[in-house]
């Protein structure tokens, strides 16, 4: 197993103090459009005579969200650095720009030669936001920037720099519902952090086997119980669908089982689905060969209910989930399932295969299949699936589609509130008329147009049993071009819409 990144750690610790009395390294103060200042810059522009106004009285920080201006040694400020945040203008701050503040002074920290800072952006107020909210987030994005990939090169990133401590100023009688949102913040950002290390190992590294053995890991260091069943088990099973995408590759698949009981045992689960393909070639149904590399990240889905499970028993969140792994290579190869193979599924429905590249569904439909077992309250199958959702939603938002409007409608309220969106698409039965075969069952492919749409229709039809949604994050869990890599998305999302099931 090679080593796995470890990010630098940052620790959180909140108290209540004057800004220009801290004696932290750095002090990170909010700062809005036209030179209002927030209550804290103007503590240390009173503290240093009017100089920090002076400063901005001369144009020396943009307006725009997210500019900065590091100013040292401010006479009568504690601090030998204070950093000046531009939140824009007061009446105009939203959740994103929030958060784009926030990201901004994490980057300047994370190049920071300060040991520790004194963080103070999280009294900028936000309609409908409460503290706990803002610290969560501030957590969440401050960790999330210490993130490295670096396990597989010679030598790895050794730099000191980089705060390590973080205070949050915050006045509160009582602290606990905020200690509790900055581990809540801490904990989404390492499982996005163990979600990104996994989507960004390569295909040689990252097998199903690597899986497993990383299910195990997670299971062994939480209360997580795990099955990982072999060829063998999926055989029995008939799990015929999801070995037709196995067929090709020398690597054995796995299906991997997790269990976290946060709750009473009587309690249905919610059951969450990883499509865990670990490198599409598209089998015989061959892609282009530029860009193949990044097919590596085919298993995001996967990675992002590995992650999930991670943040949710750090946090030891009070509910039972669930979590299915499906997990292949697809290759090409003499064994290999060849365009017009019939197979049969889990549920005993046979899928007529008219392309190989369409084997997200094939493996996913089995898993939901053995969700069926579990009686669950909901389920969410999460999968990299088609190139159609990039093309209908971007990079910006996942594809939402679900048998059930609630349920739907409490993922894209998660998605909001973690700034993880989603954006439903109808999946109306007029679509499924674009799924005919005329030799099984079902065909793999629609007709042209609405791919997004149609593979979630194959997918629905195995789904009757329980509410269900699918996410498709072809678009969101990975960036191409200069920050090429995996994002950890939808682990916010996810992770949200389960502390909201679990009444946190």
């Amino acid at each position: 197993m090679t080593r796995v990144s470890k990010e630098k750690r940052v620790e959180f610790t909140i108290k209540a103090g004057s800004p220009e009395k801290l004696k932290s390294g750095c002090v990170v103060v909010g700062v809005y459009a036209g030179g209002d200042l927030t209550a804290s810059a103007r503590a240390l522009d009173k503290a240093a005579n009017g100089a920090i106004a002076a400063l901005l009285a001369r144009g020396e920080l943009d307006d725009k969200v997210g500019a900065t201006l590091m100013l040292h040694d401010l006479p009568g400020v504690a601090a030998p650095r204070v950093l000046l945040v531009s939140l824009g203008k007061a009446d105009e701050l939203t959740d994103k720009s929030y958060r784009d503040a926030v990201s901004a002074a994490a980057k300047q920290l994370a190049g920071s030669v300060a040991a520790d800072a004194a963080f103070v952006l999280t009294e900028a107020e936000l309609p409908h936001r409460d503290l706990a909210w803002r610290l969560a987030q501030a957590a969440q994005i401050l960790k999330d920037s210490t993130y490295r990939c670096d396990e597989l090169k010679s030598k790895r990133d050794e730099s000191k720099k980089g705060v390590k401590k973080i205070v949050i100023i915050a006045k509160a009688k009582d602290t606990a519902p905020l200690e509790a949102a900055l581990r809540r913040g801490s904990a989404i950002a390492e499982g996005m952090a163990l979600a990104k290390t996994l989507g960004n190992l390569p295909g040689n590294v990252c097998t199903p086997t690597y899986l497993a053995t990383t299910a195990r890991k997670l299971a062994k260091d939480h209360k997580i119980k795990v099955e990982v069943l072999e060829k063998g088990d999926m055989e029995k099973l008939g799990m015929g669908s999801l070995l037709s995408v196995a067929r090709g590759s020398h690597e054995p698949p796995k299906f991997i089982v997790l269990n976290y009981k946060g709750s009473k045992a009587k309690d249905k689960p919610v059951v969450l689905v990883g499509k865990g393909v670990t490198f599409d070639t598209g089998g015989i149904s061959l892609k282009p060969g530029e860009g193949m590399d990044e097919m590596k990240y085919d298993m995001c889905g996967a990675a992002s209910v590995l992650g999930t499970f991670k943040a949710i028993a750090q946090m030891e969140l009070p509910i039972n989930v669930v979590g299915l792994i499906p997990t292949t290579e697809n290759m090409p190869g003499g064994s290999a399932t060849k365009p017009g193979d019939i197979v049969t599924s889990m549920s005993g429905q046979t899928i007529e295969v008219l392309n190989t590249d369409a084997e997200g569904r094939l493996i996913l439909c089995d898993a939901l299949t053995y969700a069926e077992r579990f009686d669950p309250v909901a389920v969410v199958d999460v999968a990299t699936l088609t190139g159609a959702c990039i093309i209908a939603l971007g990079n910006l938002t996942s594809g939402l589609l679900a048998n059930d409007d609630d349920l739907a409608a409490e993922l894209l309220a998660s998605g909001q509130a973690a700034g993880d969106k989603a954006w439903q698409l109808p999946l109306w039965d007029e679509y499924q008329d674009m799924l005919k075969s005329n030799f099984a069952d079902i065909p793999n492919i629609g007709s042209k147009g609405a791919g997004t749409i149609t593979a979630a229709c194959f997918l629905a039809r195995f789904t009757k049993a329980y509410k269900w949604a699918h996410l498709d994050i072809a678009g969101t869990a990975w960036k191409s071009g200069a920050d090429k890599g995996a994002t950890g998305r939808p682990v916010p999302l996810l992770t949200q819409f389960l502390i909201g099931r679990a009444g946190q």
